[in-house]
């Protein structure tokens, strides 16, 4: 019986990822909605529309794998694992290409590569997006093979019998999975660090500019500057905490009984929620859409219909479903 503090961890931990599931879905349904009607959705939107569905993803297979370890049934971890692998590889190559994203809409370099790349990368985004996902279906294909073969071996290893030739392939497998998930991740995350250092730069010049009374600096670039960063920088925080998370859930050094375990988890997948929620509150179509869709459950709730009210546009769609 699981103790006090790991009943509770183990209890927000669920309740977070239901709702990381519905935040991040109630994106992907707005946008691609907005998508599927035709309307040509801008190439930020495009991005988080992705990102967002492959967060349901992660948080559904981190979800699965959380339960099916309570529940003692670890032969079927190994095959959700592999979908986790996937989602999680898509997931930090996404957030690598809204950072660059940012970097190059919002960075105020003068030179022409940089221009030249600000009016490709706008055009080149469904093709990146399709970029991201055949890499990391590439980089998953070695780490499923071997889970598979490792599962399989486990398997068939007659009982009461010596499993060593069992463990070191099982031990050989975590090995390479461990070296294999942080070369697939160092990449993206590299190129994260890049674009941060980028955007950074350009607002230590803007701010240089303003106090030297550059006639073209303005406050609402100084504010993009400073917002951008600010997110950018959250995520920074995130992506070292999970780089930490996915040691820590490769070499299996906390055991799922210490409720260390399951703080660990909720601290990481909380960064996961938040960096959704700002990128929520950053968007003019979703925040649009969240105010629709509550002040539509507020005329409801009041009999807004029966009163001869009009309820606002997008409060007849079909609630969201995580």
């Amino acid at each position: 019986m699981p103790s006090l503090p790991t009943l509770f961890f183990m209890t927000i931990f669920f309740l977070e990822s239901l709702a990381a599931m519905l935040l991040n879905g109630f994106m992907v349904a707005v946008l691609g909605w907005e998508w599927a009607r035709g309307r040509e959705l801008p190439a930020g939107d495009m991005i988080v529309a992705c990102l967002a569905a492959s967060r349901v993803s992660l948080h559904g297979m981190a979800f699965t794998n959380n339960l099916l370890i309570i529940f003692k049934c670890r032969h079927k971890v190994h095959y959700f694992r592999i979908l986790w692998d996937f989602s999680n590889t898509l997931t930090f190559w996404l957030n690598a290409l809204l950072s660059a994203f940012y970097c190059v809409k919002i960075a105020s370099f003068s030179h022409s590569t940089f221009l030249w790349l600000r009016w490709r990368l706008s055009r080149s985004v469904p093709k990146l997006l399709l970029g991201s996902l055949a890499i990391s279906i590439l980089t998953t294909i070695p780490s499923a093979t071997g889970n598979i073969i490792v599962t399989h071996m486990e398997a068939s290893q007659p009982p009461n019998t010596n499993d060593s030739w069992a463990e070191w392939a099982r031990s050989s497998y975590q090995n390479f999975f461990l070296l294999h998930e942080m070369l697939a991740l160092l990449v993206p995350f590299l190129l994260f660090l890049g674009s941060t250092a980028l955007l950074m730069f350009s607002l230590r010049q803007h701010m240089r500019h303003m106090l030297s009374g550059w006639p073209g600096s303005c406050d609402p670039s100084f504010r993009e500057h400073t917002m951008a960063l600010k997110s950018l920088g959250f995520f920074l925080v995130f992506c070292l905490s999970y780089f930490l998370s996915v040691l820590v859930a490769v070499m299996n050094i906390m055991p799922v009984q210490l409720h260390l375990y399951w703080v660990w988890q909720v601290v990481t997948y909380a960064g996961i929620s938040l960096h959704s929620t700002i990128l929520l509150f950053r968007s003019p179509r979703l925040r649009r859409a969240l105010k629709n869709r509550l002040q539509g459950c507020g005329t409801i709730s009041c009999g807004g219909p029966d009163r001869g009210q009009v309820p606002p546009e997008g409060s007849d769609k079909e609630p969201v479903r995580g």
